[in-house]
């Protein structure tokens, strides 16, 4: 009787772990990431965190125009506009793409090292505080930890969007399929290296603005752009929601005659619809990057913007 009881008591919990083993096996797989194949030397750096003689690297003293990715994973690292000479023997850059460099403390207790946040890839070192360009930043890398690839085969582009805080604009770019990186910063005044805190003056005539990279082989321009005027409020004409201010003013950069006429279609497109479109097109200028703290602003405090919601109007 007592067996039983047993058999009757484990049989469905025996049927309920083998759906479950059914159900997990059914499951998707995470694909694997595939890594591009390296030479011995390349792994002693790259893998084993080793270090190539200065002066040695073929990118040391490279002056192409184009973009930096990683060998082992191909992912975007650096700009070469951001690239200068330091003469410490390896390839320097004061910034790099927003969301692709890791920084993790160097087991020589010292120095902080940078890797591919993509594969893990040692890449080499950042250091701050040397004054060697305004932005006081200097990324040290190896060369044989990257490649180049020119601007004619650098499928990536540019649009300068701003629309209100750009904690929003930023939060909300980097939900779009396509987009790369985004980063914030000011555009459109006429004071150098601007800080937050002279903008929000509204002295210096520079507005909020959004950098997006996009790949245009996944999402066209003119689908950016019509982001833009369905992730905040096209019509208000003094800020955005409860910001009020000249830097929160809806403005589009355009920086070629394609990218003006797109944003001038749309426009039309939405007045023609009834909207009474205030944004600005402006041609694209100097792009100062903000502070550190308003880079990836609601990423790091888990908040959800307060004033940017997409509003389907295309």
């Amino acid at each position: 009787m007592k067996k039983k009881i047993f058999i009757n008591w484990i049989l469905p919990e025996l049927l309920l772990l083998a759906l479950f083993a059914v159900l997990f096996a059914a499951l998707p797989k995470e694909k694997k990431m595939e890594y591009n194949k390296l030479t011995p030397e390349e792994k002693r750096v790259i893998i084993d965190k080793g270090t190539e003689m200065p002066f040695s690297g073929k990118y040391v003293d490279y002056h192409e125009d184009g973009t930096y990715t990683c060998k082992r994973c191909g992912a975007v690292l650096f700009k070469s506009k951001d690239k200068f000479d330091s003469n410490c023997g390896w390839p320097s850059f004061d910034d790099a793409i927003p969301g692709a460099i890791k920084k993790v403390p160097d087991p020589d207790g010292i120095r902080t090292e940078i890797e591919c946040a993509k594969c893990g890839a040692h890449l080499g070192h950042v250091f701050y505080g040397e004054g060697l360009t305004p932005k006081d930043t200097r990324y040290c890398v190896n060369s044989i930890s990257m490649n180049f690839m020119p601007v004619k085969d650098d499928p990536l582009d540019t649009g300068y969007f701003a629309g209100g805080c750009f904690w929003g604009v930023e939060y909300e770019y980097q939900q779009l399929k396509g987009v790369k990186s985004v980063r914030v910063g000011y555009m459109g005044g006429h004071t150098a290296n601007p800080t937050y805190e002279e903008v929000c003056s509204g002295k210096t005539g520079h507005y909020e603005t959004a950098e997006v990279v996009f790949n245009p082989e996944e999402v066209s321009y003119e689908d950016v752009a019509k982001y833009f005027f369905e992730i905040h409020d096209p019509t208000q004409a003094d800020g955005q929601g409860p910001d009020i201010g000249e830097q929160y003013h809806s403005v589009l950069f355009f920086k070629n005659d394609e990218q003006k006429k797109i944003a001038e279609k749309l426009i039309d497109i939405l007045k023609n619809k009834g909207f009474k479109v205030v944004t600005k097109v402006i041609k694209e200028g100097k792009f100062w990057e903000a502070e550190a703290y308003h880079q990836d602003y609601y990423e790091k405090t888990g908040k959800q913007p307060y004033c940017h919601v997409f509003t389907k109007r295309f």
